[in-house]
């Protein structure tokens, strides 16, 4: 039998509490099976961290709800990729390469939330918390913009993201390292992949034309063999 109970723990003050995100500890009291001793343990799981900045909320039968998570994301990647001029599709691709869209995503390499920030990455671009929708994708944006104006090539700057721009450098491609080779394949792949599965633009309706007015005809005056004055066109 177990007996499990669940918790937020949280910094009590300082900068830790403004940088760290919410973490809920769940206690979980199990029965050793072969001694019938009670051993328990607490597993401890990052929550989501939202900025104020950029939580969307709406009201539904008079209650307020947080938008879903993906809603939220779309909205931040539109908003970065237009400040930086980047194709939003790319970075959704590289998203979903790198967490899959998961915001609470810990590589084994330390690479943190939605576009795997490295600690050292994150510092360089003004990022308190990688687990802040807003500050993750904004300073991942800023960064993929960066690479794309250092290499102009789109490959190699996924390949820089991945290895790092002094590996790109030193070896003036993709470097042949078997983890950057596969990334910048998948991140290719779902790149084509949301480009063609992207609604195509609806040209804007073209108004009917307007009939051109008569074109103008010369009018001619004369006088018959009566003496009467008669004009004509001609």
């Amino acid at each position: 039998m177990a007996f499990a109970l669940s918790t937020a723990i949280r910094a009590e003050s300082g900068p830790a509490a403004q940088q760290a995100p919410a973490v809920r500890a769940s206690s979980v009291v199990r029965a050793d099976a072969r001694t019938g001793r009670l051993i328990r343990t607490i597993l401890l799981t990052p929550k989501v961290v939202v900025s104020r900045a950029t939580e969307s909320k709406t009201e539904t039968a008079g209650k307020t709800e947080i938008q879903p998570m993906r809603e939220l994301v779309n909205r931040e990647v539109d908003g970065s990729a237009f400040r930086y001029g980047i194709d939003p599709l790319l970075v959704h691709s590289v998203i979903r390469v790198e967490s899959n869209y998961n915001p609470v995503a810990v590589s084994p390499k330390g690479a943190e939330g939605l576009m795997q920030l490295i600690p050292a990455t994150a510092r360089r671009f003004g990022v308190s918390n990688s687990f802040d929708v807003h500050e993750n994708i904004e300073a991942g944006v800023k960064y993929l913009k960066y690479l794309l104006d250092l290499f102009g090539d789109e490959r190699l700057a996924v390949a820089a993201y991945n290895a790092g721009e002094s590996a790109v450098l030193r070896y003036g491609n993709v470097p042949p390292y078997a983890e950057t080779v596969d990334y910048v394949y998948r991140v290719g792949k779902a790149h084509n992949e949301a480009r063609q599965n992207a609604p195509e633009a609806k040209p804007a309706p073209v108004p009917p034309a307007e009939p051109e007015p008569p074109a103008a005809r010369l009018v001619e005056t004369f006088m018959d063999g009566e003496g009467r004055i008669c004009m004509r066109t001609r």
